[in-house]
């Protein structure tokens, strides 16, 4: 299922899961379903695309994170798909609306919580395989190409947003801020309010869903708390099939939970 969807084939989840029922002592559809959105926590703690529809729980078996990790791990068609997917940079499709691609922010996900029904022997830990070697969401986030699509999108949207609202005069004067001054303002599109307030729009684009992680600078948390009243955070997801984006005004620090990443050493 997951290799069809990153092939771009059309498949039903609903077929998928009835089939399984007879392997799996009929469990019902309910509890195959949540096994699903397992599977996604678990791909997307590894630094992988999650399945379309499942999306990721808050908790899972030590031993399905084995399970997963064991699969990538051996599965080089897996690996290639993957990467493919991550770097290619689709051309979104025309809207008639692209006011309607605005939607609710998901529900916060909590921290995983990993879960085993018993405790795990020393020798069945596998180290070797604990993490993939490559975070395909991070080389996602580094895909300039779909970061300046996903920023172009949001371009249009808020001039359209602004147009709507009948300020003509406001939406010309939007400025495409990183590619105009560079990156080192923590923030991409300089847009307004309806009142002419300034609006700073940080765009963070992912053709994946709406629970994806994304990657933010020192910089641009920096900013957003500095400019929290005025700081907007876009997040567009499934960017290539059917754009769409959420909103979330603030700081980083206060709206998402933050994760160090990478550590600065001196000596």
């Amino acid at each position: 299922m997951w290799s069809a969807e990153l092939r771009g084939q059309s498949y039903s989840k609903a077929a998928h899961r009835r089939a399984l029922l007879p392997l799996l002592d009929n469990r019902s559809e309910g509890a195959v379903e949540y096994k699903h959105e397992n599977i996604s926590a678990v791909l997307i703690d590894l630094g992988y695309p999650y399945i379309e529809g499942y999306k990721p729980a808050t908790n899972y078996q030590y031993l399905l994170f084995d399970v997963v990790t064991a699969r990538l791990s051996t599965s080089a068609e897996l690996e290639d798909l993957v990467a493919a997917d991550v770097d290619a940079v689709p051309n979104p499709p025309t809207f008639d609306d692209i006011l309607s691609s605005l939607v609710d922010p998901p529900t916060p996900r909590r921290p995983v919580d990993l879960v085993r029904e018993a405790p795990r022997p020393v020798e069945t830990m596998d180290t070797d395989r604990k993490r993939p070697r490559i975070d395909y969401l991070r080389r996602e986030s580094s895909n300039s190409a779909l970061g300046a699509a996903g920023e172009r999108y949001v371009l249009e949207f808020e001039r359209a947003r602004l147009v709507g609202a009948g300020r003509e005069q406001l939406a010309a004067k939007i400025e495409h801020v990183s590619q105009t001054r560079g990156d080192g303002d923590g923030f991409d599109i300089l847009s307004f309010e309806t009142s002419g307030k300034e609006r700073l729009i940080e765009v963070k684009t992912t053709k994946y869903g709406a629970q994806t992680p994304f990657f933010v600078s020192t910089n641009e948390v920096d900013v957003s708390e500095r400019e929290a009243q005025r700081y907007h955070l876009y997040r567009v997801f499934r960017f290539r099939k059917s754009p769409k984006l959420f909103d979330v005004r603030g700081s980083f620090r206060v709206n998402f939970s933050l994760s160090p990443t990478q550590y600065k050493a001196t000596i």
